[in-house]
């Protein structure tokens, strides 16, 4: 099995984050945003796990290199509060099994807070890396479904269900 560790967003990932917003990296959620929308997103993410409401996760190797970002946040979902989950891997070291590890990794972490039964990805229905990802984490998909993001965007996304209580 790949390993990876994941630690929290801190101040000095925001380097990672700007090597993140490259266009293959972005291409299913909206294309690389404006250096401002990166700063913010990265103050987003610094300040993230203090709200209680969830975490963003630095992906790093073995050896320290940090490849990738996941996390997840709370939102609500067809009525319910539910975790959502969301992650990224640097182009160099896609197809490793990197985000897989690193997503059963924050899926672990959310589970330990015990606050929401259940888990959700919405990956684009044309990323088939990403619904990889989810179906070999364990997710079950439950179908298709209009999402919106980035905000303002409708996109075709699968709904992917993990069940953090089993």
């Amino acid at each position: 099995m790949t390993e990876v560790r994941i630690e929290p967003w801190r101040a000095g990932d925001l380097d990672l984050l700007r090597r993140l917003n490259a266009p293959e990296v972005r291409a299913h959620t909206g294309g690389p945003e404006t250096d401002e929308q990166v700063l913010a997103r990265h103050e987003r993410y610094v300040r993230f796990g203090d709200t209680g409401k969830g975490c963003m996760y630095a992906v790093l190797l073995p050896d320290g290199a940090a490849v990738g970002s996941v996390g997840y946040w709370e939102r609500e979902w067809r009525g319910q509060q539910v975790y959502e989950l969301g992650w990224a891997i640097l182009p160099g070291h896609q197809g490793r099994g990197l985000a897989t590890a690193a997503v059963r990794a924050a899926v672990a972490a959310a589970r330990d807070r015990r606050t929401h039964r259940w888990a959700h990805a919405y990956p684009s229905v044309d990323n088939a890396p990403s619904n990889a990802v989810c179906r070999k984490a364990g997710f079950t998909l439950l179908g298709e479904t209009e999402f919106e993001y980035p905000p303002g965007h409708l996109m075709r996304s699968n709904d992917w269900r993990l069940d953090l209580a089993a």
